[in-house]
């Protein structure tokens, strides 16, 4: 365990496990599948019956598959185990509406534009937010090569986060020709 330990006793009152898994598929396609799995240590009773300890309240499963530009060609949802049987798995068709969105150009917006509030499920529309990182890490080094010396632009990570800082460490050592030096000495007022 990387954190500290806790300095209190404590209950555990809740699981949720979150797995992505990515495949290549042989038609040069891509599946994303990601499972959101909820669990309690005790029993308890939902307005659809009693889940004794560990058994799942919610086990949602939703695939992608997606092309070479992370453009979204196909959805299946599941919502397989849910707390109000009956009316949860309606929303599963809905997830159709996430074909033709890109993962990389504003997709978390417009998975909230399309399957807001009551137009989607929490849980579901909650594992569509996992997606574009989960597809970059899994299919970006084969459908975007970052070390081409005669790329007009820099590697599509570069400005995305801490570690890859234009004006950072890692992008000064690795790629300096997108490298931009920033002044960061404070000025302060006279």
């Amino acid at each position: 365990m990387a954190l500290s330990p806790p300095s209190v006793a404590r209950q555990p009152l809740h699981r949720r496990a979150v797995q992505i898994e990515a495949f290549g598929r042989e038609d040069g396609l891509f599946d994303l599948e990601a499972r959101l799995t909820d669990t309690k240590p005790f029993a308890i009773d939902l307005l659809s019956g009693r889940r004794d300890a560990g058994d799942p309240v919610h086990d949602m499963f939703l695939r992608v598959t997606i092309d070479a530009q992370f453009t979204i060609v196909g959805v299946e949802a599941d919502p397989a185990r849910v707390p109000n049987t009956g009316v949860c798995e309606a929303v599963a068709p809905k997830y159709e509406r996430l074909v033709g969105l890109n993962l990389l150009r504003g997709f978390r917006k417009q998975v909230q534009a399309r399957l807001g509030r009551i137009e989607g499920c929490t849980h579901l529309s909650e594992l569509t937010s996992v997606l574009p990182t989960a597809a970059l890490q899994s299919i970006a080094h084969l459908v975007r090569p970052v070390d081409d010396p005669r790329a007009s632009e820099p590697p599509f990570f570069i400005g995305q986060c801490h570690a890859y800082d234009r004006s950072g460490e890692v992008v000064r050592r690795h790629y300096p020709q997108w490298f931009v030096q920033v002044d960061r000495t404070e000025k302060s007022d006279p």
